[in-house]
């Protein structure tokens, strides 16, 4: 309190109080204002890729904390749930082995029709007979013939009269040719 002082002025109860003086403050608090004028944004980041970096390693550190030790009910659970996965395993396997072996049939079936195919197209060939008209192996070589002789063949009629000749100029209608002119291209 040595600061106050007691004026008899003009009203007897007025204090007036010195302005408070700490040099030691100013300087430090200018300092502290450039500091942060200068390199704000980069304690900003810094500040903040610290504490991502803290809670990446504190998250890390508790994953690899070991769990606890399982208890008997655990234990029997686990091994339930083994033995159903394992009979779930089995049975797909056991299905995926039917289907490769109906594969596998249907593989040599189709091998087995190629073969007998090419020996009847070698012994047509053998005999002088035409190999593509035993070629199907959906018709037997009788009904191949009886089907192309149902079938009516198309009428070939010319398209033009025997004569026709497009560089004549004859019988073309409005479709003439005429030749470009020779010489030089004009451009200049």
């Amino acid at each position: 309190m040595d600061d106050v002082e007691v004026s008899d002025g003009d009203s007897p109860y007025t204090v007036e109080k010195a302005p408070l003086r700490n040099p030691d403050m100013t300087p430090l608090s200018m300092n502290v204002g450039e500091l942060l004028a200068l390199y704000g944004w980069y304690l900003l980041f810094g500040t903040l890729l610290v504490y991502l970096l803290l809670q990446y390693l504190s998250r890390r550190r508790s994953s690899q904390r070991s769990p606890p030790p399982p208890t008997p009910q655990d234990v029997a659970l686990v091994a339930r749930r083994q033995e159903a996965m394992e009979a779930a395993r089995m049975k797909m396997q056991e299905e995926l082995d039917a289907k490769a072996s109906i594969f596998r049939e249907k593989q040599k079936q189709q091998e087995e029709e190629k073969r007998r195919q090419k020996i009847e197209i070698w012994n047509s060939m053998q005999t002088g007979k035409s190999y593509r008209g035993t070629a199907t192996p959906s018709q037997p070589p009788a009904e191949a013939s009886s089907s192309a002789a149902a079938r009516p063949k198309p009428d070939k009629k010319p398209l033009r009269s025997a004569d026709y000749s497009p560089l004549s100029g004859q019988e073309g209608g409005s479709c003439t040719f005429r030749p470009g002119r020779r010489g030089p291209s004009a451009g200049g």
